[in-house]
């Protein structure tokens, strides 16, 4: 199943996405459990800022987000996926820095987790 790092933290401007993503998560580790004597594997893929189009989808390329970062292909996090779920992987979130941010969020009250990512995401003119 496909979520995203926004599974991990409140998303102002895009509430709805994260919170649905958030959703992914949380139903596919449960079905994961489930699952664990059947011989299914179920893994969530969580991407962080992919190339993929959907940045200009959500009118988002001038966000703080996206803007000016390197991302990596949709292939790329495709086949890293992929291996992960041979692997029985149940979460694969791809890329050091977002596997870092979705680990910091246990550490950090949430009131601060929100106004980083309304910062980070806020809609650029």
């Amino acid at each position: 199943n496909v979520a995203s790092t926004a599974a991990f933290q409140p998303g102002p401007y895009m509430a709805a996405y994260y919170a649905t993503k958030a959703y992914v998560l949380s139903f596919s580790e449960a079905l994961a459990e489930e699952l664990v004597d059947s011989g299914v594997a179920v893994c969530t893929l969580c991407p962080g800022p992919t190339a993929s189009g959907f940045q200009a989808e959500a009118n988002m390329q001038k966000s703080a987000l996206v803007q000016g970062k390197r991302m990596p292909s949709s292939e790329d996090v495709a086949v890293k996926g992929y291996a992960a779920m041979k692997r029985n992987q149940r979460v694969y979130i791809h890329g050091a820095l977002n596997w870092t941010m979705a680990q910091s969020i246990r550490f950090t009250p949430r009131s601060w987790a929100t106004k980083v990512v309304k910062l980070i995401s806020k809609p650029v003119a």
